[in-house]
This record gives structure tokens, C-alpha cells and sequence, in this order.
């Protein structure tokens, strides 16, 4: 075995490349502490299914409880890339209709019986809200949407459960291969095609189906590669849910760092994604209000006085030296994160008291003490147009301080 090497990406899984016996092959490993225990097993076993159905997956060397070996994809994955670059311009008008032919083969020719099923999405999300411990009113408000307006239940399918740019590799001739299988399990086949919705994968284009297309191409193509009759308001239903899910998932692998089950940077920064996801969700729920809160937004200013350089100073000193290092591979990939971090502290610094502020008069307003007696009484079916005037303004300011770049749109 020669050329180890980790390659960017996977927060919650470890990747590494390497040649073996001439062969360039990829490790997949479970990170010291994770709770997981033989899912790359099944995980393996569900991409040799899915392969032999025609959609395109690196070949299972071998698999055992922690870790898979499997053949190297060449391509691109870094979704930037496929959006921006020109290499990919082609490409890009085709990969709606390839991921629509890739999902359509999964749902209608694999049969895994053993994965897990979710036979309620929503009482999983409120359960893993529940498990994480943070009170999450705007995930609340969206849940109890979602509850009243649920589509008809349909078959359950192998669902892959992350299937977006980042985990596709693209090639000169569009869809190369479809990775990460880990969160697959038995639900509805719609799931996949609202994740691939959701505004976070699109990474900063307008387009909503992976930043390369329209709904209505996704929902026609499907159906032409012989997929499940999906309406365009169940396709909006699931879109919504997976922004919820995404939220969550942001939430659980915080968690996984604060518990010091596994310690990492990255997965530090992901749980402060929660807020640009609220807005996302926001925006879904109440369009003109978020679009109202943006135009009108006001920039909260701290007042303070502090010696000289202040602590949002220091903490640009600090960035600018962790930009220094010379860094190749995945730590270089974390000095970046690193760098987010310590801007999103000096923004918390600046912006904070004042927010914390606002947020408190939103919430007396209302008459509670707290989120966490919001999200519960949303949870119980309070649902107002106060309600979410407060959570878009509390978001809009949330954002602020996380990822300001979020609040253009």
C-alpha cells in the first residue's frame, strides 16, 4: 500500500485514498468514538445492489465493521467547481436528468430489506430535536406544517438519504458515481428528490434542484427514466422536510462534539449552521416576510468599550496567521474552517449582547420566558402570524453573527 493520503470532506465519516498493487482504491473508516457499528457493511451491500441496477457506484473491494475499501472514482466532487467551472458547462446540462435516471434505478430495482425505515419522518425528526436538547422553534413551526399537510403514503423504496452534489462525482460525460450510502434506509423514493432541493446544496446558485436545474425538469425527467409519479406539491412537502432534516443533522453533529464523543473542529462549525437552515425554512413557510426582514434589516451595533486591539482584533490576528500555514489536503481544509470559526466568534463578540437583546424583547412579546417554552407551545399548535414575524427577525439576526454571505439572496 502506498500514497495514503485523506481526502476532504466527511464529517462524520473518514475517507483516505491510496494504491494498492497498482490500484487506486478508497478507505472509508468510522473516526475513533463514533457510535456507529457495522453500518459500512450494509453500506457496501447496498452499493454492489445498486451497481448491478445500473446506478453508477465505485466497486466493494471489501467491507468489515468500520471500514469499506472500495475502487476510486476519478471526477470532481467539490460542488463550486461543477457549478462555476467552465470544464463543467456541458455537464451541467445534463445532470438533472442523469441524477433523475440514477434515483430512478434505485427506487424501482433495489430491494435491500434489511435497512432501516422510517415509518413516521416526522415523529423521527421531533425525536432526534428531543435527543439533541436545543429548543429549535422555527424547526417546531415547520413540523406541525408538515404534520397537517401530509402527502398520501406511498410504497416504501431503498431511499439513498443524501443524495446532492458533494457526494456525487462528475466526469467530462456528467454523473460518474454516487457515493456516501450511509444514511440510505426504507421510505418514500420523493425523499431523495426534495433533498436534492434543498437550498444548502445548491451552494450559492439560483437554481433550486442542485443549482443546475428547475423542479419541473427533475419531476419530468423521473418520470421519463420510469420513476414514481410525483406532484409538484408533494416535491415542495419534501423539499421543506429535508431543509427540516438538514437543520437536525447540523444539530447531531454538533452534539457529537460537544459530548466529546468525537472532537472536531468541522463538526463545531456545522452545528452554527443551524441558523442559515432556519432562514431556509423560513423562507419556505413565509416568503414575503423573510424577504420583508431582509429589506428592511437594520445592522445591530454593540457599543463597547475595550482596550486596544479588542478581542474581534485579536481573533483576525489569529486568522491571519492560521492563513499563513503552509497546509496541504485535509488540513488545510480545516485551518479554512477554522478561519469561519474564529470570524463567527468576533462577529458573536460584536454583535451579541444586542441580539441576545432583541431576541429577548421578541420573546416577551410573546409572552414566554424562553425558546424552549416557543418551541413547546408550537409543538402544541400555537401557530401565529406574531409567531413567525418574531422567529424570521431572530433568524434574520442569528444569521448575522453565523454566515452574514447567507443573508444575500
Amino acid at each position: 500500500m502506498r500514497d495514503l493520503e485523506r481526502m476532504l470532506g466527511g464529517a462524520s465519516r473518514e475517507t483516505w485514498s491510496f494504491t494498492h498493487d497498482g490500484r487506486p482504491l478508497v478507505l472509508r473508516r468510522d473516526p475513533p468514538g463514533s457510535p456507529r457499528s457495522g453500518g459500512l457493511v450494509r453500506e457496501a451491500a447496498l452499493m454492489t445492489a445498486a451497481g448491478a441496477a445500473g446506478v453508477p457506484v465505485p466497486e466493494v473491494v471489501t467491507a468489515a465493521s468500520g471500514y469499506l475499501v472500495m475502487t476510486r472514482l476519478f471526477g470532481e466532487t467539490l460542488a463550486r467547481r461543477i457549478l462555476r467551472d467552465d470544464t463543467y458547462a456541458d455537464v451541467r446540462a445534463r445532470l438533472v436528468a442523469q441524477c433523475a435516471d440514477a434515483l430512478a434505478r434505485l427506487h424501482k430495482n433495489v430491494d435491500v430489506p434489511d435497512l432501516p425505515s422510517e415509518p413516521d419522518p416526522i415523529a423521527a425528526l421531533r425525536d432526534a430535536l428531543d435527543r439533541i436538547g436545543a429548543a429549535h422553534p422555527v424547526f417546531e413551526l415547520a413540523l406541525a406544517r408538515l404534520d397537517r399537510t401530509r402527502p398520501a403514503a406511498r410504497e416504501a423504496r431503498v431511499v439513498h438519504g443524501d443524495f446532492r452534489l458533494g457526494n456525487l462525482v462528475v466526469d467530462a460525460s456528467g454523473l460518474a458515481g454516487v457515493l456516501d450510502w450511509e444514511l440510505a434506509h426504507l421510505g418514500d423514493p420523493a425523499e431523495d428528490l426534495g433533498w436534492l432541493c434543498v437550498r444548502s446544496w445548491r451552494f450559492g446558485s439560483r437554481l433550486p434542484v442542485a443549482g443546475v436545474g428547475t423542479r419541473e425538469e427533475l419531476l419530468a425527467a423521473y418520470a421519463r427514466a420510469g420513476g414514481f409519479a410525483v406532484a409538484a406539491d408533494e416535491l415542495a412537502w419534501w423539499e421543506l422536510y429535508g431543509t427540516v432534516r438538514w437543520g437536525v443533522i447540523c444539530g447531531q453533529q454538533a452534539a457529537l462534539h460537544l459530548t466529546g464523543a468525537v472532537r472536531s473542529v468541522e463538526l463545531a462549525a456545522i452545528g452554527r449552521r443551524t441558523a442559515e437552515v432556519e432562514l431556509d425554512v423560513l423562507e419556505l413557510l413565509a416568503p414575503d416576510g423573510v424577504e420583508e426582514a431582509l429589506r428592511g434589516r437594520v445592522d445591530p451595533a454593540a457599543t463597547i468599550d475595550a482596550d486596544r486591539p479588542t478581542a474581534g482584533e485579536l481573533l483576525d490576528a489569529v486568522g491571519e496567521w492560521v492563513a499563513g500555514l503552509e497546509l496541504a489536503g485535509h488540513p488545510a481544509f480545516e485551518a479554512r474552517v477554522a478561519r469561519r470559526v474564529l470570524a463567527l466568534v468576533g462577529r458573536e463578540l460584536e454583535l451579541g449582547p444586542s441580539v441576545t437583546a432583541a431576541r429577548q424583547r421578541r420573546l416577551d412579546g410573546l409572552g414566554v420566558a424562553g425558546e424552549a417554552t416557543l418551541a413547546t407551545q408550537i409543538r402544541s399548535g400555537r401557530d401565529g402570524a406574531d409567531v413567525i414575524e418574531a422567529l424570521v427577525a431572530t433568524t434574520v439576526d442569528r444569521v448575522r453573527i453565523a454566515d452574514p454571505s447567507q443573508l444575500e439572496r
